[in-house]
């Protein structure tokens, strides 16, 4: 894995924004990865940190995967250099879900309020967006998507009951759990980003099993909720070369096209799933027989 890791000076002391690359990488090159490999290209540790973005760009559609958590004052969203933009929104979208505690986003000027796990959807072409929290003591924690757009939609927000919900599996299988898809083209329109959320019942630990792989679209799948001293098995690979990323609280892991992308975790748990390629069909989805993965 290559990778800079690159802080980026701001107009406020306080702000800074980390910038981190990763290249993509084969099937071929994957199998021969040891854990540290495996966790170096693929899972994002660090997404919160006060008073910071954090984001890292995969050349997997060119997805970037960030965070922000603002304390001491707002914070304005700045291109990074290695976009090379005029501003960050300038050939790009923008997906942001809160799980935090209550905060706003200032798009252009205008204010949305989100609460604990509402989405919000900014546009290509939008030249300001602020990030800030209610309160200092229970800051927002704004959880970024984005990837390239090359038309402009409405910036929109999506509340828990904006969203389409389907519920799937059954206890008698652990995967009793719902999926509330919040930016994804049946709720709003975008131009590739779609990002929702899966909330597992209790007593249900595992995600998207059956699993499946989309050559079309790659994915990226942030896990929050994870009960103190729990954690989460990410599974990933082809799917007769499956391989595993052990996941903590606040977590994310990149999930290439040719790659599954299920868990299992050791409770109950949440996450989020981000999605970008060349449509919008959310049930394109080559499924793997559960006897056939090895």
């Amino acid at each position: 894995m290559q990778t800079e890791l690159t802080p980026l000076a701001n107009s406020r002391v306080e702000q800074e924004t980390v910038f981190e690359s990763r290249y993509a990488n084969s099937p071929n090159e994957v199998k021969g990865m040891n854990t540290d490999q495996l966790r170096q290209n693929f899972l994002i540790e660090n997404l919160f940190v006060a008073d910071q973005f954090r984001w890292v760009l995969s050349f997997f559609d060119r997805y970037l995967t960030g965070g922000v958590m603002p304390i001491a004052e707002p914070l304005t969203l700045e291109a990074p250099d290695q976009l090379k933009a005029a501003y960050f929104l300038e050939r790009r979208e923008l997906g942001i879900i809160n799980v935090g505690g209550p905060g706003q986003v200032v798009a252009n000027g205008t204010p949305y309020d989100l609460e604990y796990k509402e989405a919000l959807y900014i546009g290509q072409g939008t030249q300001s967006v602020q990030f800030s929290s209610h309160d200092d003591a229970n800051p927002a924690k704004f959880y970024l998507n984005s990837t390239p757009a090359g038309h402009s939609y409405p910036t929109r927000k999506i509340a828990r009951a904006d969203a389409e919900v389907v519920e799937l599996g059954s206890m008698e299988t652990a995967n009793h759990r719902v999926i509330n898809k919040l930016l994804v083209n049946s709720v709003l329109p975008t131009c590739q980003l779609q990002m929702g959320m899966t909330e597992l019942k209790a007593g249900s630990v595992w995600n998207t099993m059956p699993a499946h792989t989309h050559d079309r679209r790659m994915e990226v799948y942030f896990y929050f909720e994870v009960p103190q001293g729990q954690s989460v098995c990410h599974f990933m690979g082809q799917p007769q070369e499956t391989r595993h990323v052990w996941m903590q609280n606040e977590q994310a892991v990149i999930s290439p096209n040719w790659s599954i992308h299920s868990g299992a975790g050791t409770s109950n748990y949440t996450f989020i799933w981000g999605m970008a390629g060349e449509n919008l069909d959310y049930g394109d989805m080559d499924f793997c027989a559960i006897n056939d993965l090895k």
